[in-house]
């Protein structure tokens, strides 16, 4: 990069999100914070990224509300001048037979791992348009392109998610954003932490199994994703020379949805 450019990270506030603020960061991005850990730590994680000579903020803003994700954009905006990047990364899991799954559950893995998405792009779009020049990254998932049983809701969120990232990037194309999927694998984040606990009570196996034979079992590699190999992707696809790449979901996933 050769100015400053300036990011929004949602559910930045620990795990994958974190990971890719802080790269952003260190490579001379400010970054908008988003999430929901303690205020405490929020405010470490905002001060380790200003050490790297840049100016971070932090939005609480709730990504169930569109109206709240409409006023991040607008408080990142107001902070820094506009909003050039943005990594929709916030998600939430939950593990139940379809015929056992709460309502609430499916409303809210909806809401946040997919229609938040469509809210945060329909905000920022109309900036990067008359700047010519803007980068989205949506976090989706394997599961944005196979499914596994007792994840319904997530499942279908983010295959939503690619199929966004698709629409969007055609729309966009000739206007110097791009906008890509970036598809996990199993990454030890504590959303995945606690998908083990409630995977192991929906399959009546340890938590143990759980890792051994359902999570890295999908993972030829038989290792979980970094944090530093998701930040180093995204990255990537900020930089101008990924100009051509858009509409793209990029697994990075061990292997898992090769086979």
């Amino acid at each position: 990069m050769t100015e400053r450019r300036t990011a929004i990270v949602t559910g930045s506030s620990s795990g994958i999100g974190l990971g890719i603020a802080e790269a952003l960061a260190r490579t001379g991005m400010n970054v908008m914070l988003n999430g929901i850990e303690r205020p405490e730590e929020i405010e470490n994680h905002r001060a380790r990224l200003e050490s790297y000579g840049v100016t971070a903020r932090y939005s609480p803003a709730d990504m169930t509300v569109p109206a709240e994700i409409h006023g991040l954009v607008e408080q990142a905006a107001d902070a820094f001048g506009a909003v050039d990047i943005v990594v929709n990364n916030a998600g939430i899991q939950h593990v139940a037979p379809i015929d056992e799954f709460p309502d609430d559950k499916w409303n809210a893995i909806i809401a946040i791992n997919l229609s938040a998405a469509f809210h945060m792009t329909k905000a920022v779009l109309p900036g990067m348009k008359s700047r010519g020049w803007g980068r989205i990254i949506n976090m989706a998932s394997a599961h944005g392109l196979v499914a596994s049983p007792y994840k319904a809701a997530y499942v279908a969120a983010k295959h939503g998610v690619v199929g966004l990232t698709k629409s969007v990037a055609l729309e966009v194309a000739e206007l110097g954003i791009t906008v890509n999927a970036i598809c996990p694998g199993y990454v030890q984040t504590p959303l995945v932490q606690d998908q083990i606990a409630d995977t192991a009570k929906a399959r009546g196996i340890s938590e143990d199994a759980v890792v051994r034979d359902v999570l890295l079992a999908a993972q030829p590699t038989k290792s979980f994703v970094t944090t530093d190999q998701l930040a180093g992707l995204a990255l990537f696809l900020c930089s101008d020379v990924a100009a051509s790449i858009t509409g793209t979901a990029l697994p990075v996933d061990g292997g898992w949805v090769a086979q």
